[in-house]
């Protein structure tokens, strides 16, 4: 074969090379983008004409296929409890596409009746082709209370079991009915949730990040702790304000007043008191490498496992402040330049509850079949240790005594051992985040419940510029607690 036939077989060939991965690119790789696109006809078809599973939780009906009364092979997405699971359920629509566990959980849920190589290896397999539903671990009691307690305000409630990661409660607000999505004509509702200016399409709850503010000295405890730099008993100088190295900034306690008597105070006194001043002389001690890596062993600046995708906390690498105890010091408080989601900070809680222990949160507590039987169940899994036991111990014992007798008393219940810890965002140009995390009861006997929990209501809540954590979140830290274990 001469060399001029050789170059053309060549390039016949390279062309058929290519033609063979484009095509494998698009059908395998690029596929399922164009599949899953809410502009394809195909998949607005597709959603209508399949029956899907039911999503349930302890006492309610979150989510159904109901059957068009016109032809009995069309379905129509329901949402009985409206608001109430929105965020977490999310939707399916026509127009819209799909979000939330109706999304990432969609495998399960959806009907294997059709002529798709899927659906016929199915049949042929003797699978059973119709859907199935999703139990949550919802409690839906708790679920209600925690809409009612958020009502008007813009934020976040989210409660777990500290032991097994299951979700109790995970509260968005403001919220919105997913059945407004549904349908042909849900273009001008959709387009008025899309533009409201109070985002209520957002999952405050995973979705954003909040400047933690006092609830992180959790952490900051913690980092001293496992350092041994600081125990409840190390004493630190108790100034009206404290002079950041380098700057002519200055840090002050809450009410601008000492934090003790002036002269001292222990770490104890000024974890149960929330004062700055103590613990941003704590932060430059403990120093950048030591706070970041103790909040990335939290779960900051990671991927939180979980049935939904959740936007990482973020901690700035100890080389981005490490030479400024400024920087540290502000960090240490949960200010500056740390960010955190409410779920992020409830596994905060958790961690503390559980011995150091933060295990995977989730959800979907089983999948079941079309007739009600359960086919799988989810095992509690431990994601990481944070923190020791023995660290643990302390701070369980330090957010309890905050309750009893510091910022957090309005988290008090009676008959109940609570542990807690507020935290009041300062915010440029707005009113503060106001925050609360902690659990209850404290060393449950074995049995017994226990919860953990976030709450963060932005822009004050109903209290405006006025609020603080103790008296806008740890109101509701209370009702919760007493809703759950009493």
């Amino acid at each position: 074969m001469n060399a001029p036939l050789r170059r053309i077989v060549w390039a016949l060939l390279a062309g058929f090379v290519a033609l063979i991965l484009a095509t494998t690119w698009i059908q395998v790789v690029a596929g399922p983008g164009y599949r899953d696109d809410p502009r394809n006809p195909r998949l607005s078809a597709w959603r209508v004409g399949r029956e899907r599973g039911a999503i349930v939780t302890d006492d309610a009906v979150a989510s159904r296929s109901d059957p068009s009364p016109v032809d009995p092979q069309t379905f129509t997405r329901v949402y009985p409890t409206t608001h109430r699971y929105a965020h977490t359920v999310g939707w399916v629509s026509v127009l819209f596409g799909s979000r939330g566990l109706e999304r990432t959980r969609e495998r399960d849920l959806v009907s294997h009746r059709d002529s798709t190589i899927s659906g016929v290896l199915n049949a042929v397999l003797g699978g059973d082709p119709r859907p199935r539903g999703l139990l949550l671990t919802f409690n839906d009691e708790l679920q209600q209370a925690a809409v009612d307690a958020l009502d008007g305000s813009r934020g976040s409630i989210i409660a777990l079991d500290p032991r097994t990661g299951a979700v109790l409660a995970s509260v968005s607000t403001p919220g919105f009915d997913p059945n407004s999505l549904v349908g042909a004509d849900a273009g001008p509702a959709g387009k008025a949730l899309e533009e409201n200016p109070d985002l209520p399409l957002l999952h405050r709850t995973i979705a954003t990040t909040y400047p933690p503010g006092s609830t992180f000295k959790v952490v900051t405890t913690a980092a001293a702790l496992e350092t041994g730099i600081a125990g409840p008993s190390t004493a630190f100088p108790d100034p009206e304000a404290l002079e950041l190295p380098g700057t002519s900034a200055t840090i002050h306690n809450y009410d601008d007043g000492v934090c003790a008597d002036g002269r001292s105070v222990t770490l104890a006194e000024a974890f149960i008191r929330s004062c700055n001043t103590t613990f941003a002389a704590l932060g430059m001690k403990v120093g950048a490498d030591a706070l970041t890596a103790t909040a990335e062993a939290f779960g900051f600046n990671q991927e939180i496992p979980y049935d939904l995708p959740v936007l990482a906390s973020s901690m700035p690498e100890a080389d981005d402040y490490v030479d400024d105890p400024a920087a540290t010091a502000q960090n240490a408080l949960g200010q500056r330049d740390v960010r955190a989601t409410p779920i992020q900070m409830a596994l905060v809680a958790a961690a503390v509850a559980n011995d150091g222990n933060i295990m995977i949160p989730y959800v979907v507590d089983a999948v079941f079949t079309h007739d009600g039987n359960i086919e799988s169940t989810i095992e509690p899994t431990l994601w990481r240790r944070a923190i020791s036991p023995a660290a643990a111990a302390v701070l369980s014992d330090l957010m309890e005594q905050a309750v009893l007798s510091g910022t957090g008393h309005n988290a008090a219940v009676p008959g109940v051992r609570v542990a807690g810890k507020t935290g009041t965002a300062e915010v440029t140009g707005s009113a503060p985040h106001v925050w609360f995390i902690g659990f209850a009861p404290v060393d449950p006997e074995p049995g017994e419940r226990q919860i953990a929990l976030a709450i963060v209501l932005e822009d004050g809540g109903p209290a405006g510029e006025t609020a603080s954590g103790g008296s806008v979140a740890a109101p509701v830290a209370a009702t919760l607690f007493e809703t759950y274990l009493k």
